[in-house]
């Protein structure tokens, strides 16, 4: 077993290149193709190892990010998500059609990744290794979990050829060939209107905690960032939780007055993420906007927050054991749609995290959203990791739905992505930066968010299943 297992860890690991910030999107196909190798002709029991040593080449430096939290959290979290991979290795039948029943098991467990524990850590799947290459667009006709059934597909087809079983590498190759063709040519909606829009990063040190930074500061580095606004623009986008208050109504406070007289001088739209509450009460994280008079808009909470970030799992057992004090009080847990409306239309807002959940996207669309706004916050990480990852994100929410989208953090990255999920511009991290562009207003949908995950599921789980019992039949 010593060789397969090697080859396993080497799998994730070319596995784990397709991930921003590296993108090497083809290695990715190789690495499947390695994981195939390594686990034909295994037993039950074997097949698991090896899948156990192919999440944590893939997770231990995907999950990476976790380390500059808690080292032995990223540890749990690491073999607890490998774990998951190794049952989805495990559950492919020995023998079968490959070619479907190793896409239908990693279908599944990315998808009950995305779901548990603490609402899932959707993050580092093989549907993100694929936002730098063509399959980007396949999530148009069936999101991330498609993607994920492909790039499976394909590792099927590129060992058959190294075994030279040529009718199963040409179904293989037929199959993604013909997935990828559709998504390209699936319907994304239509053009309705453009605005024009700012998104604001005020800049400063990265690597620094909440607790740490002064929200005073935070906020003034806003204000300042936001003089280089130019005149004309539709919408000014505000980064996640840059405005602090302990009011509950931001509207009576200096800040809320300052983004009042922000949102007039420059008669735009201004969407700015707000924490707000009493110190002794969980907080609210909202997205909050200013009309261009200066008056009160619309807001949307965050209705998924962050496991260990925003909220403590078990927090009277787990504050014997470690320290909380970075994480002091929980978050509110937000409800309803993901949209705001504006004088410019409706607008899909997903905070932060919940650029990871297409399940939110999907709620935006279903209130008519016209555009994507992802407010985040990710001065926390000191490394490129985990921007990276936010934006690779973004750009599967904007293909999925058809939308374009705009993103501000407080550091970067700040980017722009067209509905194609290309990023049009960019911001470096750390540095103060406007960046303007132009967003297409758009209305209709894409098959995806017509159908979501559930018929992807359900067929996975019938190939997985029927796979089994023709397996046990043969065996008899």
């Amino acid at each position: 077993m010593r060789r397969p297992v090697l080859l396993a860890v080497v799998a994730g690991v070319l596995v784990t290149s397709g991930l921003p910030p590296f993108g090497w999107w083809a290695l990715t196909l190789v690495g499947m193709a390695m994981l195939v190798l390594s686990v034909e002709s295994r037993s039950f029991r074997e097949r698991a190892w090896i899948g156990l040593a192919f999440g944590v080449g893939f997770l231990a430096p995907g999950l990476f990010w976790m380390t500059e939290f808690s080292l032995p959290g990223w540890v749990l979290a690491m073999l607890l998500e490998s774990a998951f991979v190794a049952v989805a290795v495990a559950a492919t039948p020995r023998r079968g059609w490959l070619v479907l029943t190793l896409p239908s098991a990693f279908v599944l467990s990315d998808a009950f990744r995305g779901a548990w524990p603490f609402g899932g850590v959707p993050i580092a799947t093989l549907g993100q290794t694929q936002v730098g290459g063509p399959l980007l667009q396949v999530a148009r006709l069936g999101g991330a979990l498609l993607i994920t059934a492909v790039v499976a597909a394909a590792g099927v087809g590129l060992a058959s050829l190294v075994r030279r079983r040529w009718l199963t590498a040409a179904l293989a190759a037929a199959a993604v060939v013909a997935v990828t063709i559709a998504g390209a040519l699936a319907p994304d909606g239509t053009k309705i209107g453009e605005l024009r829009a700012s998104a604001v990063q005020g800049g400063g040190r990265r690597g620094t905690r909440a607790i740490n930074t002064s929200e005073a500061r935070v906020f003034r580095a806003q204000v300042q960032a936001t003089a280089g606004v130019p005149e004309g623009v539709d919408l000014i986008l505000w980064p996640e939780d840059v405005i602090d208050v302990d009011s509950d109504d931001v509207f009576r406070t200096p800040q809320g007055r300052t983004m009042a007289g922000l949102a007039a001088d420059h008669e735009a739209t201004v969407v700015a993420g707000v924490v707000a509450g009493a110190d002794d009460r969980p907080f609210f994280n909202t997205a909050q906007v200013w009309r261009p008079d200066g008056t009160s808009g619309d807001s949307y909470e965050k209705n998924v927050r962050v496991p260990f970030g925003e909220w403590i799992p078990f927090r009277s057992l787990v504050d014997r054991f470690a320290d909380l004090s970075a994480v002091p009080r929980d978050a509110h847990v937000g409800h309803g749609p993901a949209v705001v409306r504006t004088p410019k239309g409706r607008m899909g807002v997903l905070i932060s995290y919940e650029v990871f959940f297409a399940r939110r996207a999907r709620s935006a669309l279903r209130h008519d959203a016209e555009v994507l706004l992802v407010p985040t916050n990710a001065t926390s990480y000191s490394t490129t990791q985990m921007p990276a990852l936010e934006v690779g994100a973004a750009r599967l929410r904007a293909v999925e739905t058809g939308r374009s989208l705009l993103q501000a953090a407080p550091t970067g990255f700040s980017a722009s992505v067209d509905h194609r999920g290309r990023v049009r511009d960019q911001t470096d991290l750390g540095r103060r930066a406007v960046l303007t562009t132009t967003l297409h207003r758009r209305g209709g949908t894409t098959p995806y968010t017509r159908v979501g995950d559930v018929p992807f599921l359900v067929a996975a789980l019938v190939v997985l299943l029927a796979s089994w019992q023709l397996t046990r039949r043969s065996s008899t």
